[in-house]
């Protein structure tokens, strides 16, 4: 059998994600989160993305890059499912798996050229972590990509899951104008895992340069700090 291909990243990912919580669970959730995709030097040149602004969105294939278990199982607990029931992991789309890749559908907002890094992609509804190493982009295709009779499993059950968010304007001036609907978009999409009900507890979201803090009580969620890192 032929050697097969070493892949290295062709770019990063810039995202106000540093930690895992908080990251949308699929990519489109949160319209609102930007991310910007800087390519290494090697494939720095602009002809490389000759058309890419005729397509409204991309597939990023991406690396699962605070991932640090090395061993992997054939069945995973889906967040989603309340951490109790078992899918394989091809069923999933759980980063433990042989392969720690990822993939995620972007809307493109625009081609930007920056002194220091040549020409960037601007692109909104990602669902990554900062810096994580894009290995490929490729167009979205509607004919081919967007089926829309498609069946997804126990995904579709929590599609319209959404919280409502009380946020004072005291905290919520914290933090800066064009970061604050991202913030509460991603608090609304529930980051919490299924299984985790208890309305004293606190979590704490990182988000750009700050960590937010709220509470959850059936379907509302209190900001109740935001604390500058």
């Amino acid at each position: 059998m032929k050697d097969i291909q070493k892949i290295e990243p062709i770019a990063y990912i810039h995202t106000d994600f540093k930690e895992k919580f908080g990251v949308p669970r699929q990519s489109g959730r949160v319209e609102e989160l930007i991310g910007k995709i800087v390519f290494e030097k090697k494939y720095r040149i602009s002809e490389s993305l000759k058309g890419i602004e005729e397509f409204s969105h991309l597939w990023l294939i991406f690396g699962f890059s605070k991932v640090e278990k090395e061993e992997w199982s054939p069945t995973i607990r889906p967040p989603r499912l309340g951490g109790n029931k078992r899918v394989g992991v091809f069923a999933s789309r759980s980063p433990f798996r042989p392969n720690k890749m990822g993939l995620s559908s972007v809307k493109l907002l625009k081609v930007e050229n920056e002194k220091e890094n040549g020409d960037v992609l601007i692109v909104s509804g990602v669902d990554i972590i900062d810096m994580t190493p894009i290995y490929d982009i490729k167009p979205y295709i509607k004919y081919t990509d967007c089926h829309i009779d498609a069946v997804s499993s126990y995904a579709d059950e929590n599609f319209s899951h959404k919280l409502d968010v009380e946020f004072d304007n005291s905290l919520l001036n914290l933090i800066p104008d064009d970061k604050k609907n991202a913030v509460i978009a991603c608090i609304k999409d529930d980051p919490r895992p299924s299984y985790q009900n208890d309305s004293e507890r606190i979590y704490s979201m990182a988000f750009s340069d700050f960590d937010i803090h709220f509470k959850v009580d059936g379907k509302k969620a209190k900001i109740i700090g935001v604390d500058k890192k």
